[in-house]
């Protein structure tokens, strides 16, 4: 730090901190000690296929490794004023926790580190670099904040990587990846095992339902939920942390993806009836509290899709519903239940924009795969269960049908005819993108379940407890 004389572009008195910028956000308040990163959620991965562990790594005081680009001046902090100079403040040459600076700096300072260590960034990917030495091995990190997660081919790599971190910052080795942003892993020689329980019980209790009857379903399957349905209003706040806190668990919970999206349509003015169903989630997740998905080792390295969709299944608005999941060789790790913009006038027209999304993601998660190794060299295979969208998805001549669909999803077509996506008929029954998108019965509902990958973690082969 450097001391300047104080003038009006400096920070308050109150230990806050402002560029000599005009910014118009809110100063936040200057904290020397680095905030929790846990509890921050994303979709899991299934890593690379060679069934190496994970390891993970924690840097602590990250963000204080971040070199500042802007002229940051803070007040001198109540007891370290520098006697005789009580009218000047401090020039920040490195961000501190606090600054809204901060994590921009520290990104940009791990991303220069790691070019240098010959790691490059996926373009697809922000948080994943990859390095690869011919005839040695491949090596994968991904990056959250102050939380690294790594994995390759070669443990003489990965052994190299953990040396030199740990070189050039102060930094933890946590060994063998267990527990990361709030989700915990169990590793076994055939599998990884990614679940939530510890959030789930969390949230049991927070609720008061800890000791609650359990159900074997999210939603009953006969039940639709509509915004004006006649019972009395019910808390917003307690709806709204019931709802927010079912969104995170989907990040290891595909199975509860569709009932978390369907009650977050109604965070305004909910009713008691959206507070009953949003219990009985709640129910459903003490019935299966050590459930998660499984990613077994060995399997072949294809990607393959399903997607579906609910024809005009929202009662206010006739607008239908769109899910697609995505596998690499064993359980899901790609999902999304999303309610469509426009009004369908056909099944088959839902269920193309359900292809054009599902194709979508497709493409991307193709980039990320080829970023670290595991290019598909043949089309991924899309699985839709309606003729009619697989044919209007293939011809490229105008249709009838298709003539008032929006022409952004007409690049389905152009994806086929360059052989990036192949769309293929499956049977209604094998559809597993039919859980994203309505209430199903039990017995459907257990079986596209386990076609998804979750499980409990009593099923997995070897000891393994929680």
């Amino acid at each position: 730090m450097s001391i300047n004389s104080k003038g009006s572009q400096s920070s308050s008195s109150s230990g806050s901190n402002k560029s000599k910028k005009n910014w118009k956000s809110k100063d936040k308040k200057w904290d020397s000690k680095p905030q929790n990163s846990a509890n921050q959620g994303g979709k899991p991965s299934q890593g690379d296929k060679s069934g190496k562990c994970k390891h993970c790594e924690k840097l602590h005081y990250a963000f204080l490794n971040g070199v500042l680009e802007e002229e940051v001046y803070v007040d001198q902090p109540d007891g370290f004023v520098v006697k005789g100079d009580e009218d000047k403040v401090y020039r920040l040459r490195k961000a501190l926790y606090g600054l809204k600076q901060a994590p921009r700096a520290w990104y940009s300072e791990i991303d220069t580190y790691l070019s240098q260590c010959g790691f490059h960034k996926s373009p697809s990917e922000a948080s994943l670099y990859v390095r690869t030495k011919e005839g040695v091995g491949t090596l994968i990190v991904s990056i959250y904040v102050d939380d690294i997660v790594y994995t390759g081919s070669s443990d003489e790599m990965m052994k190299e990587f953990k040396a030199e971190m740990m070189c050039k910052y102060e930094m933890s080795d946590l060994g063998l990846l267990h527990h990361f942003l709030g989700k915990g892993v169990t590793q076994t020689e055939g599998s990884i095992f990614i679940h939530q329980k510890k959030y789930a019980l969390t949230l049991l209790d927070k609720f008061g339902l800890k000791d609650c009857k359990s159900v074997s379903t999210p939603l009953v399957a006969t039940d639709k939920l509509k915004r004006e349905d006649g019972s009395d209003a019910a808390d917003e706040s307690l709806f709204r942390k019931i709802v927010g806190s079912l969104l995170y668990l989907t990040a290891t919970r595909p199975d509860i993806m569709f009932s978390a999206c369907l009650l977050a349509r109604f965070m305004h003015n909910p009713s008691e009836m959206h507070y009953r169903a949003a219990k009985r989630v709640l129910r459903y997740i003490q019935a299966t509290i050590d459930y998660g998905i499984e990613y077994v080792t060995g399997k072949s390295a294809l990607l393959v899709g399903y997607c579906d969709s609910d024809w005009s299944g929202s009662e206010e608005d006739m607008k239908s519903t769109s899910g697609y999941a995505f596998s690499f060789g064993s359980g899901a790790f790609s999902w999304a239940s999303v309610k469509q913009h426009s009004v369908a006038l056909s099944t088959a027209e839902a269920e193309y924009v359900s292809a054009a999304e599902a194709t979508s993601q497709a493409i991307w998660l193709r980039f990320v795969l080829e970023d670290f190794g595991e290019e598909q060299t043949t089309a991924t295979t899309v699985f839709c269960d309606n003729t009619s969208a697989i044919a209007m998805a293939k011809n490229p001549v105008f249709h009838q049908r298709s003539k008032h669909i929006k022409r952004k999803f007409h690049f389905i077509r152009d994806a086929i005819q360059e052989e990036v996506i192949e769309m293929l008929y499956c049977k209604g029954e094998e559809q597993i993108a039919d859980i994203f998108t309505k209430a199903l019965p039990k017995d459907r509902f257990d079986y596209l379940r386990r076609m998804l990958g979750v499980k409990s973690a009593s099923t997995l082969e070897g000891s393994v407890k929680m």
